[in-house]
């Protein structure tokens, strides 16, 4: 009998972790600027909260207010040895549905384009359900990022009446200096031939994310569109 758990995770797997894995250096070197939101965010927090970075990447996030510590964390190894370069900050490898952390500890938490790989339905619930669990009740709070399907003034084009769940191509261009050897370091003369890799995505529909964050037990603070992205802050629900 099939599982579909199982399948899931191995279709993550191989269509996510392995990719991130690959081209982890190169993503990085994409990935330096603050996102507006995310900056405020951030900033706006009490001095010396504590709080995640959950899906952390490089950690071109963990730096952004000094008078906050962050923990991050993300599936890809090699994007954590990358993040771990911003001191003080901590990093882990870790994945979203299964969090190393204490449970309802933290002040804050932000997870920015990383549900979006999730994907069925209930693993991405599971997945936001994740991130508000490390809240703390009275005051905590989270922001999630995801790609939109309505992105028709982007380079993807993308309209509502697309399909959700998507490859989507990640490049990276051969060295027009020749490959190197992997024995002497050398060039061959050769140029590297252009490499072409898929992520799984899904592209949430306006309201969608919000009807995550409920369905996890979460409430919704304040939403927003932001570069082809919906975003929340969200805090956990009080207890019945």
């Amino acid at each position: 009998m099939s599982n579909p758990a199982k399948q899931s995770e191995s279709y993550e797997d191989e269509h996510v972790h392995a990719v991130y894995e690959q081209i982890a250096s190169h993503f990085s070197s994409t990935r330096y600027k603050p996102w507006p939101i995310i900056e405020r965010f951030l900033k706006a927090l009490p001095d010396y909260s504590v709080g995640l970075d959950i899906g952390c990447g490089n950690g071109k996030y963990l730096a952004v207010n000094p008078k906050v510590f962050i923990v991050g964390s993300d599936r890809s190894s090699n994007l954590v040895r990358i993040a771990s370069r911003h001191q003080p900050h901590a990093v882990a490898v870790a994945d979203i549905l299964d969090l190393p952390h204490a449970l309802h500890a933290f002040d804050f938490a932000i997870s920015i384009a990383v549900v979006h790989h999730l994907s069925t339905p209930e693993r991405r619930i599971e997945a936001v359900r994740s991130i508000l669990e490390t809240l703390r009740f009275e005051d905590g709070r989270a922001l999630v990022y995801v790609w939109a399907l309505e992105q028709e003034g982007s380079r993807r084009g993308w309209t509502e009446d697309d399909e959700q769940d998507v490859m989507v191509p990640w490049v990276m261009k051969g060295s027009k200096k020749g490959r190197s050897s992997a024995a002497n370091g050398e060039c061959d003369g050769k140029p590297a031939e252009d490499q072409t890799f898929h992520r799984y995505y899904h592209l949430y529909h306006k309201g969608e994310l919000e009807g995550d964050i409920e369905a996890a037990g979460g409430t919704v603070v304040e939403a927003g569109y932001e570069k082809d992205n919906w975003w929340v802050i969200a805090k956990r629900a009080k207890a019945a």
